[in-house]
């Protein structure tokens, strides 16, 4: 440990040498580097966690770069994860921090909640963290819920066995539609790096082994309205009671509108790893944009393909057409 790097920590009480060689030891997962995700990586990083896994799906766009810490316009087109992953190393290069570029779904989110201490919640749907929610559960890995929109944030810890999960709190999936996105309804910058710190500070004080906090936090930092809720476990919870885990099953392809960006998203149910340069080849109009992923322009689309076998379609909001697309220029 550099007691140079971690001086102001040291002589902290609340941390003090020994909570600051616990947390160089220990292992987070970051699930989603869009403006939550990347701000939690970035105080992650310099508090001094010892390895960070960074997972998402998604590719710098212009839009990102208003609340997103982590990049800037050089980095536009490149893989989130990738991009996140070389700048840890340039924050600390204690850390020990691996991009992933994928997307989250039943056939992964098992393996990707393995082998870490603690998953932070750096999403940006409630797909996904009803997903991370099921396999944290099943597999007993504490992970921090937080969400964001337009000035109002909210947090809380999920304990698997010790508490309440996500389901306790918002038992039934909203239908698709039925709430605002950051893209309807916006996002003040300063809010994803307020509620990423205050999920960051308890996420340090779990891997230390100090208290944490037991109520569900929420924020509007506009009119400075803060308020802790007790919640508590429902008795016939699916996920964490009943121990049915509904999000981890799928046999079909998933297609998802990406809310706001004029885009679908189309995932293979079965596990596919492209070939990238192979596929480069077979077009006149392709780009790479780093290791994972690689752009084909198709006339008015554009067929951002990633190495597992995923593909943003520009360019159209029908998914009958993106299928069309994905299964003529990438295959089935």
């Amino acid at each position: 440990m550099d007691s140079n790097r971690y001086a102001r920590h040291v002589v902290l009480p609340e941390v003090g040498e020994e909570g600051q060689s616990k947390l160089n030891e220990r292992s987070v997962a970051v699930f989603g580097l869009g403006a939550l995700g990347s701000s939690i990586t970035d105080a992650l990083t310099r508090t001094g966690v010892g390895e960070l896994k960074l997972v998402d799906r998604d590719f710098v766009e212009i839009s990102n770069l208003n609340h997103q810490i982590l990049y800037d316009e050089d980095d536009l087109g490149k893989p989130k994860a990738e991009v996140a992953a070389e700048r840890v190393k340039e924050i600390n290069s204690d850390v020990d921090v691996k991009g992933h570029v994928l997307d989250i779904d039943p056939n992964n989110a098992e393996e990707l909640v393995k082998n870490v201490d603690l998953v932070m919640d750096g999403a940006d749907n409630m797909e996904l963290r009803y997903l991370v929610n099921d396999a944290c559960v099943k597999k007993e890995i504490p992970w921090i819920y937080t969400a964001v929109l337009a000035t109002y944030g909210m947090t809380m810890n999920v304990f698997p066995g010790e508490g309440p999960c996500l389901r306790c709190l918002i038992p039934e999936k909203p239908p698709r539609g039925s709430m605002e996105t950051c893209e309807s309804a916006g996002i003040l910058f300063t809010l994803p790096r307020i509620m990423g710190n205050l999920a960051s500070t308890e996420a340090a004080k779990f891997l230390m082994g100090k208290d944490t906090r037991e109520e569900l936090l929420t924020f509007d930092i506009w009119d400075h309205d803060l308020e802790l809720t007790k919640v508590d476990r429902r008795e016939d919870c699916e996920t964490c009671v009943n121990g049915d885990f509904e999000f981890l099953e799928t046999e079909e392809d998933t297609i998802t509108e990406l809310c706001g960006r004029g885009s679908v998203q189309i995932t293979p149910s079965k596990k596919t790893e492209l070939d990238l340069d192979k596929l480069e080849k077979r077009f006149d109009h392709a780009e790479r944009k780093g290791e994972s992923l690689l752009k084909i322009y198709v006339g008015e689309y554009t067929l951002n393909t990633f190495k597992d076998g995923r593909a943003i379609i520009d360019g159209t909001e029908e998914p009958k057409k993106a299928r069309s697309l994905y299964s003529r220029y990438i295959g089935h």
